[in-house]
């Protein structure tokens, strides 16, 4: 590395967000070009059988194999990194291997997980159904009352999981409060960043441990692939990545180059999401069809003022219950003509989804009543469309009931 290259890291970590959403991690070839290469390439070919020796034991850095080191892939994981403020990045297969590959790098048979009962749907049967097949108990506890997490925890508790907002119902969870709950027992405090990104919201900063993406989501901000992101200090996230380079939900090169150029425009369209979602969620409020709207960015929603203090904006997910039950939410889904009717989150096209019978469909339907998943419950991701025109998709919805 020249000093040139020293001068422009320093410059790099001194730069504001957008800069570092645009830049962190590049470097570049010998051929000097300007956007990231995509290295489509399982191996790397080696000086000598010393050379190889010496990497594959990690006594020289460099490329080994493409199951854990992509110089590709390296760039997206620096990149996420500089944005959440964190020592290191793993990058993953998915936002779920992403939450898999946190915790079977941390902990053991044995081991006791608190969480919130107010997560992804497959978060929930992945910590219940399969890690508890190994001996990793989870207990679930309410996201924004800090004293059930205090009095869930146990000797054998080892990691806090939450995700705030969480999804559908856009609860927050007040992380300073939670991280000085797990940092006083000995444990992680893991926060799934998806919903609000590094551009709204750098949990690191309040006191977590370890951020994990969907990078699916908003990270791409256009559909277009899967992947997922962990991210923390470097002591646990060597764990992560060892934990990758055996099992192998490695993020492909090809992903990791739509990441980065998703990342580049990343608070320009948080930002666009979080001001149509506002105005949509106000909007909601004052239609007689509706029972209930729940946003953060609403002044009469219980945790208004502290997603405030911990977010720069509100996101661009908002649900809402309707009159009636699943068939009159079935009906408001089906009659939209706009909204795209799928389970997906983060993109430029609006989303519309019934959580009862998708994104949550795979709980008991105690589970989904103990975190507010109604019949009547319909979410509503915000894309990039004129606000007016989604207005007019949402009437067609109500027009139906």
């Amino acid at each position: 590395m020249t000093d040139i290259d020293d001068e422009r890291l320093q410059v790099l970590r001194e730069a504001q967000l957008d800069t570092r959403a645009v830049r962190a991690g590049q470097q570049r070839t010998h051929e000097g070009e300007h956007a990231e290469p995509i290295f489509a390439t399982s191996s790397y070919v080696f000086a000598n059988a010393s050379e190889a020796a010496a990497r594959f034991s990690g006594e020289q850095p460099g490329n080994v194999y493409s199951r854990y080191t992509n110089p590709t892939v390296r760039t997206f994981e620096e990149r996420i990194a500089a944005l959440e403020g964190a020592e290191q990045g793993v990058a993953t297969s998915s936002g779920m291997a992403a939450i898999l590959t946190t915790c079977l790098a941390l902990l053991k048979a044995g081991d006791h997980i608190v969480c919130s009962r107010s997560v992804f749907g497959t978060t929930t049967v992945l910590l219940t159904k399969y890690l508890g097949k190994f001996g990793v108990e989870t207990t679930f506890v309410s996201p924004t009352n800090p004293q059930q997490w205090q009095k869930a925890v146990r000797a054998n508790t080892r990691l806090f999981f939450l995700e705030t907002p969480s999804n559908p119902l856009a609860e927050i969870a007040d992380i300073p409060a939670i991280a000085d709950i797990a940092r006083a027992n000995n444990s992680y405090l893991v926060v799934d960043n998806c919903f609000c990104t590094p551009a709204l919201q750098q949990p690191l900063k309040l006191g977590a441990d370890i951020v994990v993406h969907s990078a699916t989501k908003y990270l791409d901000g256009q559909g277009r692939c899967v992947g997922g992101a962990v991210v923390g200090r470097a002591e646990e996230m060597a764990e992560v990545l060892g934990f990758v380079r055996s099992a192998g939900p490695t993020m492909s090169a090809f992903n990791a180059w739509v990441f980065l150029k998703g990342l580049e425009t990343l608070r320009l369209r948080m930002e666009a999401h979080s001001a149509s979602a506002l105005t949509l969620a106000k909007w909601l409020t004052e239609q007689s069809g509706i029972e209930k709207v729940f946003y953060s960015g609403l002044p009469d929603h219980p945790q208004h003022t502290l997603a405030a203090s911990q977010q720069r904006a509100f996101g661009g997910v908002l649900s809402f219950r309707v009159k009636g039950g699943k068939a009159e939410a079935w009906k408001f889904i089906d009659a939209t003509r706009l909204m795209s009717i799928t389970a997906n989150l983060g993109d430029a096209k609006t989303t519309i989804v019934h959580p009862a019978t998708t994104t949550h469909g795979r709980l008991s339907q105690e589970d989904r009543s103990s975190a507010g998943i109604t019949d009547n419950l319909i979410r509503v991701a915000v894309g990039l469309e004129s606000v007016e025109d989604l207005k007019a998709d949402l009437s067609r919805g109500l027009a139906a009931l």
